[in-house]
């Protein structure tokens, strides 16, 4: 077993025997097996730039169905899965939900040792709790993940961000007084003393206000009710969900005359494919291979993310976009009219316009 944690072996087995006897839990020993054999070492997309490839997660379904944390080292869309056995597996990505930081991978594995998320838990600050992970990439076989203990120092909501830019999840989290902020460890679990599951270690991040690095983990209810989504292929990610109670006719690249690479991947950049002649967006020289990284402030990662921020725009609006052009960062605003009625909307207002011709020509009738 690999420690990487404040003390030696023998402060992590005496605080174990004293949280199990405090408990009466299981023997520490027995608690680090049962927790190790349910957590992966996952080896993805990274190694240049500084960014690691290797990360944590953990199964969820003895179908081979892994929860981990959404990270650039699943850019790749297929991974390698390493179980706690040693067995090597092709993982793919089944569904992921970027705001909660959140992915599920999928390995073709039957009766494999797994988390039951319906037996999961919460826990109080000054719970005592363990943190598994393959964090430095200590473990790259059937070698055990390392094993972090500590107490939850506080639950708190997410003010943190990654480089210059503020996280998406900004929900309740454990603050876990642990050095869990590691390369490798996003996706690991964090359990109480006696190997309950309580939630997803975080990838690494800084608090926005303080800009120290956080130690955190997602409690497992944040996340629970979109695994199962994900799982049954009933999910839809938020940034897909139309809320029409806010905009009921949203708008859409093509409204400006922007033509947009196809969307294939979870994170297919937003690059223009082509334009539409006299649009706005030509009429503003935008053109094709533009990389589109900002809309109105907001940070575009993604296709689904550049459409999801035109649909929230309401006519009267200015759409101010910067976009990469080569090496070069070019601002655009474009108006944002009043969109123009479909046929198809058109034909639902004509029968009730009929009913009410009709219904004033009775009147006349009468009134004469």
């Amino acid at each position: 077993m690999s420690l990487k944690s404040i003390g030696s072996a023998a402060m992590l087995a005496a605080w174990l025997a004293a949280a199990s006897a405090a408990t009466a839990a299981e023997p520490p020993e027995r608690v680090i097996d049962h927790v190790s054999r349910r957590v992966a070492k996952i080896f993805g997309a990274g190694g240049i730039h500084g960014l690691h490839a290797y990360s944590t997660g953990f199964l969820v379904s003895p179908q081979g169905h892994l929860v981990t944390v959404w990270s650039h080292v699943l850019d790749d869309q297929s991974v390698t899965v390493i179980l706690d056995d040693g067995r090597k597996f092709e993982g793919k990505i089944l569904g992921a939900e970027p705001q909660l930081d959140l992915a599920v991978l999928k390995i073709e594995a039957d009766d494999v040792p797994y988390f039951n998320l319906d037996e999961a838990s919460g826990a109080a600050v000054g719970t005592r709790v363990l943190a598994f992970s393959n964090m430095f990439k200590v473990a790259t076989g059937d070698e055990q993940v390392s094993v972090l203990h500590g107490v939850i120092a506080a639950r708190t909501r997410l003010t943190a961000r990654r480089g210059n830019y503020e996280t998406p999840y900004n929900g309740p989290v454990y603050v876990i007084d642990a050095i869990t902020n590691n390369p490798g460890s996003g996706g690991g679990v964090l359990t109480t003393a006696d190997g309950v599951l309580l939630g997803m270690i975080g990838k690494e991040l800084r608090n926005s206000q303080t800009n120290t690095w956080i130690n955190y983990a997602i409690p497992i209810s944040e996340l629970k009710t979109v695994i199962g989504e994900i799982i049954s292929g009933k999910f839809v990610a938020r940034s897909e969900r139309v809320d029409e109670t806010v905009n009921p006719r949203r708008y859409a690249p093509i409204d400006f005359g922007l033509v947009m690479v196809p969307d294939v991947l979870y994170r297919t950049p937003a690059f223009v494919d082509s334009v539409l002649p006299g649009s706005p967006a030509a009429v503003a020289e935008i053109r094709p291979n533009d990389l589109v990284l900002f809309v109105n402030d907001e940070l575009i990662q993604s296709c689904r993310l550049f459409k999801d921020e035109l649909g929230r725009l309401e006519a009267g609006d200015t759409l101010k976009l910067v976009l990469r052009r080569g090496n070069a960062l070019v601002p655009v605003e474009l108006a944002v009219h009043k969109k123009q009625e479909t046929p198809a909307e058109k034909s639902k207002k004509t029968p009730a316009a009929g009913r009410e011709a009709e219904s004033g020509g009775e009147n006349d009738e009468r009134d004469e």
